[in-house]
Formats: C-alpha cells, structure tokens, sequence
C-alpha cells in the first residue's frame, strides 16, 4: 500500500532568495606576530602564576602553626619517607623552669616569648633565647610564701638542647626572663 502526502493547497510556494548586496573591497587584515604573541603571552603567564604560587608557598611557610608542639609531621608525606631529607627543625619540648623573681612571672603570659638569662655572681649569658611561653602555672595554696624566696614556675616551648641548658642553668645558677 502506498501512502501519499497530502499537500494543501492555500499554501505559498517559497518565495526566491534575496539578491546578494555587493560587499566593498578591504585589504587583508594583517596581524604580525600574532601566533609569537600568544605563546609569549602564555609563557609569561605560566611564569607568573608559578611565581605567585611561590609566594603563596612561602608565606604559608613563614605563617605556618604558632604552636610548634601542635604541629605534628605525622599526617604529612614527606614524614613518611625518612630518606628524603635530614630534618632540618629541631623538635621542641616543654620543660618546666624556676625564675628567681616570681613577681616577674606574674607578667608573663602563654605564648609570650621570653629569653632567659642565667645569672651567677658577676657574670650573666642568655641560655635560651626567644623561647615561647607555653604556661605559667598558679603557685599551690600553702607554697605563697615560700614562692617569693624560690621563684615561680614557667614553662617554656624550647629545643631538645635548649632544654637540656636550661636545666644545668637552672640547678646551679638563678634564672631570669626578659620579653621579647
């Protein structure tokens, strides 16, 4: 069975294309070094994005944790793998110092950075400079009195060696702190 398509008839026919309007005669366009242009355009782009990359970088370095004892390398790749590169920062440690004049330990607050000064006689040498204040703890209830003949205690956020000064200077020395 053939099928036919019935076309009525009130529909026009299409009516002819429109004449083509003359164009006017432009000379070629020209770019010279378009294409050199570009790639150095890109060059130079890639050059700047890497060194903003490396700003950012080390800006995040600079601005890294205030608390070094917070910052653990435990989550970061490159603590996996000891053979890459010797550590270069040195751990710190808490470590628990007498300061000879409690009233100054009173001013200190956590997180301040103090230097200590190890005083013997006539003669005095900072053992620790720039060490963080990680805590300065409330003298007991019946050790008031004798805290003002013996010092107050501050902990302080050091380097392992640091600590280790620290601790001949204070079993043999009177300890003070300046602010930093």
């Amino acid at each position: 069975m053939a099928v036919v398509a019935h076309v009525p008839s009130d529909i026009p026919s299409p009516s002819p294309p429109p004449a083509p309007c003359p164009v006017p005669h432009f000379d070629p366009v020209r770019v010279r070094g378009g294409h050199h242009r570009l790639r150095s355009l890109l060059r130079h782009r890639r050059r700047a994005v890497a060194a903003g990359l490396a700003v950012t970088a080390a800006a995040l370095v600079a601005a890294g944790p205030r608390d070094a004892e917070r910052a653990s390398p435990q989550g970061h790749p490159a603590a996996a793998s000891p053979s890459r590169q010797p550590e270069r920062v040195a751990r710190l440690v808490t470590a628990p110092v007498r300061i000879a004049d409690a009233e100054t330990v009173r001013l200190l607050h956590r997180g301040d950075r103090v230097d200590v000064v190890a005083a013997d006689g006539s003669a005095s040498r900072v053992v620790a400079a720039g060490a963080r204040v990680t805590e300065v703890p409330e003298p007991r209830e019946g050790a008031a009195e004798s805290a003002a003949e013996a010092g107050a205690l501050v902990v302080l956020s050091v380097p392992r060696a640091t600590a280790a000064r620290l601790a001949g200077a204070g079993a043999s020395m009177r300890l003070a702190v300046t602010l930093c």
